[in-house]
């Protein structure tokens, strides 16, 4: 056995570290009022949600009003989770008992982004396009 060999070997043996340690998923209505910051309602007690600036975009979605929403992040203290970055899909939203990613699509240009707002292409609004994400997306 060669050294690389045996390198490759220790590394293919050693346990990988969890990504997901530490991690909670609530779910509960998010809830947004004006002036304040949005918060998810989890059986009657408020949860205080931060995040990274298009998470936060999300979050006060004025379409997700109310909504029966998940979020997935780290206890910072009681009442109050910092939701994981926007890239790995943290948030989701349930509809007729089913779990969706919050995605957000361009009906012109077929782009699908994770956070409101124009399309980088041809600056027109996004639509809410809550996606199984199991299903792929369309073909243009």
């Amino acid at each position: 056995m060669t050294r690389r060999h045996a390198c490759a070997f220790l590394l293919a043996a050693a346990p990988l570290p969890t990504l997901a340690a530490g991690l909670t998923t609530l779910r509960g209505k998010l809830v947004q009022k004006k002036g304040e910051a949005p918060y998810l309602d989890v059986g009657g007690k408020p949860v205080a949600l931060e995040g990274d600036e298009p998470t936060s975009g999300v979050l006060n979605d004025e379409r997700l009003a109310g909504a029966d929403f998940e979020v997935v992040g780290q206890t910072v203290e009681p009442g109050r989770i910092k939701i994981e970055p926007i890239h790995t899909r943290s948030l989701f939203l349930y509809q007729q008992g089913k779990r969706l990613m919050v995605t957000y699509w361009c009906d012109i240009c077929y782009i699908r982004t994770y956070t409101p707002g124009v399309c980088w292409c041809c600056q027109d609004w996004t639509r809410l396009d809550p996606k199984d994400p199991d299903t792929p997306d369309p073909k243009p």
